[in-house]
Formats: C-alpha cells, sequence, structure tokens
C-alpha cells in the first residue's frame, strides 16, 4: 500500500512539535529504545517541505542509532530539526523546544548539530536537564575519535603513523576546529576550508593551509575528513578525491553505497562517519547517562571496532558503512530481554 510519509515509519517515537507563541515548528524523531535513552543533536535551517525535514530527521535519528551501538554506548538514536522560518521568535522557540525535551523525562538526550547556536541551546537549557550546552567538550571529543580512526586507518595503509601526514579537513565550525586542533597536537600538517573565511583562516594559528572551498576535496592530502554538512562525496565530487583516507566527521558524509564502494575500489581506505564523528556522543552519553568518570575505555574500544568494520569489508567487498550499518544492528538484536532497562516505558 502506498504511503505519504518519504521514509519508513519504523521508529519508536515521531513527533511533530509546534508552539503557537514563538512560531516553533520542529520534529523530534527518537529511533531506537533498546540499548537506552535515545541521544542526538537539534538542527535549525530552512526546508523547502515539511516532508523534506520528516525525510532528514528520520534519517539522521537511524544513524545516531548505529553511531550509538557502534560506540557501545548504553543509548539509541534520535534527531531534532528545527524549521527555521521568519516568524519564528528563536530564544522563545528554544524554550518550547526545551519544555517538550522534559516532558520526555530523560528518554531523549540532546545536543548542538548544524545550525544551532550556544544561545538557542542556552534558551532550550532554561526548561530542560537533557540538553548538554559544553559544546567545545563535545567538539574535541570528535577531535579524539577523528584522531584515532585516523591512526587505524593510516597502519592498515602502511603501517605509519599519524605525525607528518597532510589532512585535508572540510569546514572549520566548531567541529572543523577541534578536529584541527587535535590533528596539529597530534603532529599533522593540515589543509583547511570553509564557506565561511574567517574561521578557515583562523586555524592559519596551527599551521594550516588555507584553501577555496571547492578545491578541498581535490587536495593533494594523505587523508580527507569533512566536517561539515553530508551527502558530500557523491558520484560527481568523489572521483576527484586524491586522499588516501577518508574519515568523517560530520554525519552522513557519503551520498550512498555506491559511492563508497567506487572509491574502495580506487584504494581509498574509508572510515565510516558513524565512527569518526563519534566522540560527541561518546563524551555525552558516557558522562550523562552511563556515569564514566573516564571516557577513555569507550575511545580504545572504538578503535578496536573502526579495525573490526575495515577488516570484514576488505574480506566481503562491500563498503564500509553498509558493514558498519550491519555490525550495529548485530549489537542490538544481540540484546537479550533484561541486558538494558524498558527505556521505552521508563521515567525518572
Amino acid at each position: 500500500m502506498s504511503t505519504p510519509f518519504p521514509f519508513d515509519l519504523d521508529r519508536d517515537r515521531f513527533l511533530f512539535l509546534a508552539d503557537r507563541a514563538s512560531g516553533l515548528r520542529a520534529i523530534l524523531c527518537i529511533d531506537d529504545l533498546r540499548a537506552g535513552p535515545a541521544a542526538g543533536g537539534i538542527r535549525t535551517r530552512a526546508y523547502p517541505r515539511v516532508e523534506d525535514a520528516a525525510a532528514e530527521v528520520a534519517g539522521l535519528a537511524r544513524g545516531m542509532t548505529i553511531k550509538c551501538a557502534l560506540a557501545g554506548l548504553a543509548a539509541g538514536g534520535a534527531k531534532t530539526v528545527v524549521l527555521d522560518h521568519s516568524g519564528m521568535d528563536r530564544p522563545a522557540a528554544f524554550r518550547a523546544l526545551g519544555g517538550y525535551i522534559e516532558e520526555l523525562a530523560g528518554r531523549y538526550h540532546a545536543a548542538g548539530d548544524f545550525g544551532t547556536t550556544a544561545a538557542d541551546l542556552a534558551a532550550a537549557a532554561e526548561r530542560t536537564r537533557f540538553v548538554h550546552i559544553n559544546e567545545p567538550d563535545l567538539a574535541g571529543a570528535v577531535g579524539e575519535s577523528v584522531a584515532r580512526c585516523l591512526r587505524v586507518a593510516f597502519d592498515r595503509l602502511d603501517g605509519g603513523a599519524l605525525a607528518g601526514r597532510t589532512v585535508g579537513i572540510q569546514g572549520c565550525g566548531a567541529i572543523g576546529a577541534a578536529v584541527a586542533g587535535r590533528l596539529h597536537d597530534a603532529g599533522a600538517r593540515l589543509v583547511v576550508a570553509d564557506v565561511v573565511p574567517e574561521r578557515a583562516e583562523a586555524l592559519r594559528s596551527l599551521g594550516a593551509d588555507v584553501v577555496a572551498p571547492e578545491a578541498i576535496l581535490q587536495a593533494e592530502v594523505d587523508a580527507l575528513v569533512p566536517a561539515a554538512l553530508g551527502g558530500v562525496l557523491d558520484e560527481r565530487s568523489a572521483p576527484a578525491v586524491r586522499a588516501r583516507v577518508v574519515c568523517g566527521a560530520a554525519n552522513g558524509v557519503m551520498a550512498g553505497d555506491e559511492v563508497g564502494r567506487a572509491l574502495s575500489a580506487r584504494g581509498v581506505i574509508l572510515v565510516p562517519d558513524a565512527l569518526g564523528s563519534a566522540g560527541a556522543v561518546m563524551e555525552g552519553i558516557g558522562s550523562a547517562v552511563m556515569g564514566l568518570s573516564d571516557r577513555t575505555p569507550l575511545f580504545a574500544a572504538l578503535e578496536e571496532t573502526t579495525r573490526e568494520v575495515l577488516d570484514r569489508a576488505e574480506e566481503t567487498g562491500e563498503s564500509p558503512d553498509a558493514v558498519a550499518r550491519r555490525l550495529a544492528f548485530e549489537r542490538l538484536d544481540a540484546l537479550r530481554l533484561g541486558d538494558a532497562r524498558d527505556w521505552a516505558n521508563w521515567a525518572e
């Protein structure tokens, strides 16, 4: 039977949120609660149609479920998109959103994402305990997860270290800048680009070379780290990639599995962005939900998972993204009744 929805409805919660006074229009998708409460950022942008926003939030929430499972977290995936429009009172809208998140009683833990500012998160946090507002901590953790994944990839490539490699970073916002800082500390050379020139120029203090945004994907680098929006590597852009390793710090950097297979066929090592970008959710959930004062073991386990994904991809000929998805759901399906609390019916 045909459906009016541009995505499957196999989700735990799918909430359309509105607040007349502030103009809030948002969609909150909780994808999976089997392993624990759901985690995922708040994205703010204008959408041509509500259907486009719904399709994006569904895909992003499923991606967060995969990321949490691969990271070994007691959490599932979720996402919120706020539909930006001229009639929205932004501070009031995010306060209203915070109220809706609080009503979920801890089933959903939120943080920032593309288009959402620190002021937005602070406004939401006025109404809820379940918004992580310490963005530098989360961004720094992504820098750590990218560095660890790159070490695994270079060891696999030629047995070499990260130090001395040249890494291209597309996008120099909070995440990209944190990745740049961590890789600089590890001894890597940097080539960076951003559609906002000032953000890229600020990284010259790390010795970074700045190139035009349209040139970064084709830059002569050892590794490429997309740290902006998803879908940047597609059938048109991927053939021009010269890097020997690609590791996503943003969500969904590959436009499809066929792109990953084509790059792999050229000998490019692809680290799924579900692994490369996992640091933020590991930091946030590891602390707020799992109560871990030291998240180092999570990062060490991430390296082993990266090796497992790359090994399986080589053995099967599948794209690493496809292998990562299958491994994530193998882990979720292996949860026995009683291994995790019934978060779907849980409240403090």
